[in-house]
């Protein structure tokens, strides 16, 4: 590695370089991920009137939407193994019309009759359809996001990647700043329009974008910079150079290369258990935030408050996240920056088992889980990648995504059986998910810190 710091001309190239595949790259990826986002978590709106028409209990509401995350375990390390070997542009494509296609179908969630195969599993033919559909939403997911990750690791080092990191993934919150009001408003200004029920258009309209810009994915992605017909021969050889070189430093402090390497490092293993520790309550949360805000007093129908109202802690979020992962990039820290933002989440946890119905209070504490479960994936996917290159990174991003999810199960159907067998109330839901928040900042702060010495060489 160069000792010598670079000339100004150097450094000048190098933030050109990278500040134009950041202007080509983020702005499609960002609008790939809101599309994905939103129908994954549309169905926390849809359930304020599809569970009323369709007899779903929040125990059966809380399962369903959780369900999601067992197909997406299932098929998460194949799906991203794939698209190592495939190419990120034709995958990426295939991820995105599949999974538009079922989102869609959720349309027809009580038109479908299953007869004895529904009375086996104790369902009525509505709750199956629902399960089956959320379960193939999560397994044509799979493999997007831990693909990304991948993705961005072809083009952008170690020391770069918290903050693109950051910026790519606002999109979960501006998803929910954009998608809450406008499902709010299809849910109460469109229904029984064509015959169809709101939460019927709801669906059917959030699904189509994400077939659209599956199409687009062969126009506006490159596999990687040798493809990039935007940047000239300079600049392709210059990124190469780059993530050669960041990946040659992680083989020499001992990093993994191989598939395997991914399995045998314990660090790895760690880390899937505080990604679990996170995403068990960001995905309470995002499913159920309409509910709560809905309890606050806001009438029945009126959706639209609903989705204005959720405008406010998703938008604060969206902001804290790219200071979150900017300050993170610019101190070389990440064990803390990771830990901290588990910190916020407990508090808000904590405050919400304290302050009842009460409006002002009730969002203040929701915007701390929000930002905080934000601020934790903004900065948390600079660990993985920071010791695994290679194959074992495909595996690793990927095992470490898939487990953790496990956690979008575990935390929305955790809150609608407390739900169910306490008549409504929450709190225990919240106590429970703040303690999970907490072992996962033991398990940060005891891993090694081997990121700070990574990003600092840089």
């Amino acid at each position: 590695m160069n000792d010598h710091p670079p000339t100004m001309d150097a450094q000048a190239f190098e933030e050109t370089t990278y500040g134009k595949v950041a202007s080509r790259l983020i702005p499609f990826l960002f609008v790939c991920y809101i599309v994905a986002f939103l129908d994954r978590v549309n169905v926390g709106f849809a359930k304020l009137q599809m569970a009323g028409d369709l007899h779903f209990s929040d125990a059966i509401y809380g399962f369903g939407a959780g369900i999601f995350f067992i197909g997406y375990f299932i098929f998460e390390v194949p799906s991203n193994l794939i698209l190592e070997k495939v190419g990120a542009q034709k995958w990426i494509a295939r991820i995105m019309i599949t999974w538009g296609i079922v989102s869609s179908a959720f349309m027809f969630t009580d038109d479908i009759a299953w007869g004895s195969l529904a009375t086996w599993f104790g369902c009525t033919d509505a709750e199956f359809t629902f399960y089956v559909l959320r379960f193939l939403l999560g397994a044509c997911e799979a493999g997007f996001f831990p693909g990304i990750i991948l993705y961005l690791t072809y083009w952008f080092p170690s020391a770069r990647r918290a903050k693109t990191i950051a910026l790519f993934m606002t999109a979960i919150a501006i998803s929910n700043v954009i998608g809450a009001p406008v499902s709010g408003a299809i849910m109460q200004f469109m229904h029984g329009m064509g015959g169809l029920r709101g939460w019927e258009w709801l669906f059917l309209l959030e699904g189509l974008p994400s077939i659209v810009v599956g199409v687009l994915v062969f126009v506006f992605l490159p596999n990687g910079p040798r493809q990039a017909h935007w940047l000239d021969d300079k600049e392709k050889q210059f990124i190469v150079n780059q993530v050669q070189l960041d990946e040659a430093e992680k083989e020499s402090l001992g990093k993994g290369h191989r598939f395997m390497d991914a399995f045998s490092d314990v660090r790895v293993w760690g880390l899937a258990l505080v990604y679990f520790s996170g995403v068990v309550c960001f995905y309470a949360i995002n499913f159920w935030m309409p509910t709560i805000i809905q309890e606050v007093g806001i009438d029945k129908k009126d959706f639209f408050k609903v989705g204005l109202i959720s405008i406010i802690p998703w938008g604060i979020s969206a902001v804290a996240m790219v200071y979150w992962g900017a300050h993170s990039d610019r101190t070389g820290e990440r064990r803390w920056h990771v830990a901290l933002a588990l910190l916020m989440t407990v508090a808000g946890l904590v405050g919400l088992t304290q302050v009842g119905h009460s409006p002002i209070p009730s969002l203040i504490a929701l915007t701390l889980v929000a930002a905080g479960a934000l601020c934790f994936v903004s900065t948390f996917w600079s660990l993985p990648t920071a010791f695994l290159s290679g194959t074992a990174a495909a595996a690793g991003i990927a095992f470490v995504n898939s487990v953790g999810n496990l956690g979008g199960h575990f935390g929305p159907d955790l809150i609608g059986r407390i739900r169910t067998l306490s008549g409504g109330a929450s709190e225990a839901a919240f106590w429970a998910l703040a303690a999970i928040a907490t072992v996962g900042i033991v398990i940060t702060l005891a891993l090694p810190n081997t990121q700070k010495k990574l990003s600092s060489e840089h």
